[in-house]
């Protein structure tokens, strides 16, 4: 199979990638970063896929940048086809909706999963088990022959677990969240995964 990209998408890849690198400034971001380029050829939105969704992405950490430089310290997004999945923590209803109401102003943004919770203080949040738990997940994912890891985002807030990406088949589907479950402290496991119709596939 051939892998071809546009200029424009190229740049939009390269550019959504650089962004953490130039706020971070570490070297080992940069090796991260290109190591991403090169998964983004695996992943089944293909390249221009997954060039759209990282744009899409920064043009929702631009507006709510815009609206109150406070919600994307609280609030993380990520795209997959167009569907947003908003996460995090706030401490009142008026920043959730305020999030959610400047994503769906975003260009290419098809569905907006709303999962951000609202927590009045923040103070018995475990951030590093949280860390810990997405790490763990990750990891079996990467080492697991049944998996495509590079098509599933983990994120875990207060213990409950966040899934979204592209499963090739409803067993993937079902193994995957599976082994969320079955990773120590997790609350919950929200499944926002969509599995792939290869009838559509075929015809594409």
């Amino acid at each position: 199979m051939t892998l071809t990209v546009s200029s424009s998408r190229a740049f939009v890849l390269l550019a959504a990638l650089a962004l953490p690198l130039a706020l971070s400034a570490c070297v080992g971001a940069a090796v991260g970063g290109a190591a991403t380029v090169g998964l983004a050829a695996y992943d089944e939105r293909g390249i221009d896929g997954v060039a759209n969704d990282l744009k899409i992405a920064m043009d929702i950490r631009v507006r709510w940048v815009n609206k109150d430089h406070i919600i994307p310290t609280k609030v993380s997004v990520e795209v997959h086809e167009g569907r947003a999945l908003l996460t995090g923590l706030v401490q009142d209803e008026k920043m959730r909706a305020d999030a959610v109401g400047e994503t769906w102003k975003v260009i290419g943004v098809k569905q907006v999963l709303n999962e951000i919770q609202i927590a009045p203080s923040t103070g018995a949040v475990d951030y590093s088990r949280d860390a810990w738990i997405t790490g763990q997940i990750k990891s079996k994912l990467a080492f697991d022959e049944k998996i495509m890891a590079v098509n599933f985002h983990v994120e875990t807030v207060n213990g409950t677990v966040y899934l979204i990406g592209i499963a090739r088949s409803a067993a993937e589907h079902n193994h995957i969240v599976n082994i969320a479950r079955g990773v120590g402290y997790v609350r919950r496991v929200v499944d926002h995964i969509r599995v792939k119709d290869p009838s559509k596939e075929a015809k594409s």
